[in-house]
């Protein structure tokens, strides 16, 4: 007797749905043309790399490659007094001041001991009553796998951290209210338009090396010229920030996307 052929199962592949390499994440932007411009300069961080960037950029960033919150994230910086280089770095709430940079990185070297860390180009971030400020672009797929940007809110750091994170002291603000300085209301909507955009772009751009991610919360800061730089991709980003919003419409759509991929 002939033996019944058996249907084999079809092999389901499954996707991780978070990155937490930040190296990974730049490199993903970086593969898209139209994202270039919007992604600052960043390298692994050593004596060499922080040394070429401080002295190219005056300003830096360091931040370990992998951690939330803005946790470990140092602002590194570089003044010129005649023919004196000055350095200087803040960590949390405590600024550390050098003669030689040398005297710099060995102190920097102390905090981040063996862990991977990232230099990024230093962008000087707009204010709001003296505080600097970023934007926080929530990107989710649809029920439908589409992908739509779902709310853009503003974060103001704390006046004594370096980072703007909420989790970290920073304060939640409507994007209007921070924007209402450098912009006049009847502009604002289409530069708000061209965020959303620039939302999905990132998304598209992360989603295509990584099958599995659902939703992202892409920090964006805007210069003095108001150009966006995306300085970190989140793809575990914090949907109940948004529930600060007036619109409540805002927070109950970032919910119900986050419910259908099982988010919530």
């Amino acid at each position: 007797m002939k033996k019944k052929k058996t249907l084999k199962k079809p092999i389901k592949i499954s996707y991780a749905r978070y990155v937490t390499s930040k190296i990974a994440k730049t490199k993903a932007l970086e593969a898209s043309v139209k994202l270039r411009e919007y992604v600052p300069i960043t390298k692994q961080m050593n004596l060499e790399s922080l040394k070429q960037m401080l002295s190219q950029y005056k300003m830096v960033y360091i931040k370990p490659n992998v951690g939330m919150f803005g946790n470990g994230v140092i602002r590194v910086e570089m003044a010129e007094d005649g023919a004196r280089k000055l350095y200087s770095y803040q960590s949390g709430v405590r600024l550390r001041q050098f003669k030689t940079f040398q005297e710099m990185y060995a102190s920097i070297h102390k905090l981040t001991k063996k862990r991977n860390y990232l230099v990024q180009k230093g962008i000087h971030l707009l204010k709001y009553k003296g505080n600097r400020f970023d934007l926080r672009v929530m990107v989710q797929q649809t029920p439908l796998r589409k992908w739509e940007t779902t709310g853009v809110i503003g974060r103001v750091a704390h006046p004594s951290k370096v980072v703007t994170n909420f989790h970290n002291g920073g304060t939640l603000k409507p994007v209007d209210i921070l924007l209402h300085k450098y912009l006049p209301a009847n502009k604002q909507k289409a530069y708000v338009k061209k965020l959303y955009v620039l939302g999905i772009q990132v998304a598209k751009a992360i989603n295509a090396r990584y099958k599995g991610v659902k939703e992202i919360g892409v920090d964006v800061a805007l210069d003095n010229e108001l150009h966006p730089w995306i300085l970190e991709v989140n793809t575990s980003p914090d949907p109940y920030i948004f529930r600060r919003l007036k619109d409540k419409r805002i927070f109950a759509k970032i919910r119900r996307y986050a419910k259908a991929y099982g988010r919530l």
